[in-house]
């Protein structure tokens, strides 16, 4: 089980590193956005401001994107306590 503190709010769950990001969230009741959960709408777009994650598709981000660490949280596989945010800046 991998902690994920959901920035700004602040909001802390848990998700196991079978289940992605999302799913950790909506079994934990935690509001997130999402539409597809296959990657295709990019509602639950997020950047990952600290942690690891892996895929088993990788996502379609331009290389510019990757960079600024956004990931899809409905395909986001969990590999280490996670920090996310909605925002653009990650200053916490």
């Amino acid at each position: 089980m991998y902690a994920v503190h959901l920035m700004p709010a602040g909001t802390q769950f848990t998700v196991s590193g079978h289940q992605t990001l999302l799913q950790g969230a909506l079994d934990a009741g935690v509001p997130f956005p999402n539409r597809c959960q296959i990657g295709a709408c990019a509602s639950c777009l997020c950047r990952l401001v600290e942690g690891e994650v892996r895929y088993h598709l990788e996502p379609m981000l331009t290389e510019q994107e990757k960079q600024q660490g956004w990931i899809f949280a409905c395909q986001a596989i969990p590999c280490s306590d996670l920090v996310v945010s909605f925002e653009e800046s990650d200053d916490y």
